[in-house]
């Protein structure tokens, strides 16, 4: 099970990331920006406008597929990791500022996810070992 939870995880971090960096690539293609017929035109025809409704649709089967086996709270913060994959991407790709703070920040994140999987791991373990003494009793 946790390798299906690695594997999910990778997935939904990849798609999200995929989405926000095609968006960005797609906005930047559809420039300069007006609200006209010309700019509606220039984003339903931007392949990077594709490429964000894949990243979206791969996220949201991704997102409920895990939803279905992995606890909510530690699941919900993981799903936030790609906040630190855009960042890194958008250093690389778009040459954007790597800052202390936003490497403070990823660095926060991640420690943060890292303890709620840690404090749902000890709750699921209590859990089981519960369940597991139910069962002798009975």
């Amino acid at each position: 099970m946790k390798r299906f939870y690695l594997i999910g995880f990778l997935c939904l971090m990849a798609s999200d990331t995929l989405a926000q960096i095609c968006f960005k690539f797609a906005g930047t293609a559809a420039e300069p920006l007006a609200f006209d017929v010309d700019w509606v035109l220039r984003i339903a025809t931007s392949p990077w406008s594709y490429g964000a409704m894949v990243g979206y649709l791969c996220s949201f089967v991704s997102w409920m597929t895990l939803l279905r086996y992995a606890p909510i709270g530690p699941a919900f913060a993981a799903s936030h990791l790609e906040l630190v994959t855009v960042t890194i991407f958008s250093v690389w790709l778009f040459h954007e500022p790597l800052t202390l703070s936003k490497m403070a920040g990823g660095l926060l994140i991640v420690l943060g996810v890292l303890c709620l999987a840690k404090g749902e791991s000890v709750v699921g373990e209590e859990h089981g070992q519960d369940a597991a003494q139910g069962e002798s009793r009975a």
